[in-house]
């Protein structure tokens, strides 16, 4: 295939993407309203740890090869923490919805180009700068300050959106030391023993009928990682990142159609703000990228 068949395939396979996870994060949102968060990440990492499993095990030199790190606490690091900001993402979508949680959750590749220096070293200029404080101009007008009460459970989405990204940002910098098979190794193994310390406590009963829907969560959340993996197969990351956004879209018409959710104008306004902040932040980044071959 020519190199430009396979972006366009790329952001295709993104765009598909993006909806799968959307529906797994409406599934999330109706079983954590009826069971324990903690239980309902529980049993898709159980899930997803299996996946990893069969995937790793085809890969070169086989999970034990797979599982050699020179960072190894690092990367448990990073495995405990995205596996903790999916129970906080997911009680933001119960406390506060799809549409709400998403639109604020946004601002998460905002927060990855302003840590970006700190962290990794990279140069940040002033219009990156410029992006991240219009963005989180986005956020107030989502938040709302001073036009009504402050709702705390806004907070929620906006600590998942930080641990995401440095979860993003930690997945870089191990990126340069590890092989992407031992990163994908240690984010579904460390997350499924942390996350089973911590909730097997939490188990309740589950009514059959909600098995099924359990599988379905399993499953889409599996498929969504495998085809996010063909994604970066097929596409720079550069050209593919952006079309992520689509989350938000999907994300907040399953919120409406089958939640009963609504789309506030000012929401709909800072959500624009927001992911307008982050289509620059990308675009900056993947020039400063060209630049520098």
């Amino acid at each position: 295939m020519s190199g430009r068949s396979n972006q366009t395939n790329g952001i295709l396979l993104m765009v598909a993407t993006t909806f799968i996870f959307a529906v797994q994060d409406g599934f999330s949102r109706h079983l954590a309203a009826q069971y324990p968060v903690i239980m309902v990440v529980m049993l898709r990492y159980w899930f997803f740890a299996a996946f990893v499993m069969a995937i790793t095990a085809r890969s070169p030199g086989g999970i034990r090869a797979a599982a050699r790190s020179k960072v190894p606490l690092l990367q448990i690091f990073r495995g405990a923490l995205l596996v903790l900001e999916i129970c906080v993402a997911i009680w933001s979508f119960v406390l506060l919805g799809l549409v709400e949680a998403h639109a604020i959750f946004a601002c998460y590749p905002l927060i990855i180009a302003a840590l970006s220096g700190p962290v990794l070293g990279e140069a940040v200029g002033w219009k990156r700068w410029a992006a991240i404080g219009v963005g989180f101009i986005g956020i107030l007008v989502i938040l709302r300050p001073g036009f009504t009460v402050f709702s705390p459970e806004a907070v929620v989405p906006l600590v998942a959106a930080a641990m995401f990204a440095l979860y993003g940002l930690l997945t870089r910098y191990v990126g340069r030391i590890d092989r992407a098979a031992t990163s994908f190794f240690w984010t579904g193994m460390a997350g499924a023993v942390v996350i089973t310390v911590i909730g097997i406590w939490s188990w309740e009963p589950m009514a059959s009928e909600d098995w099924g829907l359990m599988g379905v969560l399993c499953i889409s959340g599996a498929l969504g990682h495998w085809m996010l993996i063909k994604v970066y197969d097929l596409a720079e990351a550069s050209a593919v990142q952006p079309f992520a956004y689509f989350q938000l879209v999907f994300a907040s018409t399953i919120g409406v159609m089958f939640f009963s959710e609504t789309l506030s104008p000012l929401t709909v306004l800072g959500a624009t703000i927001v992911v307008g902040a982050g289509l620059f932040t990308f675009w900056r980044e993947g020039r400063s990228a060209r630049l520098q071959k």
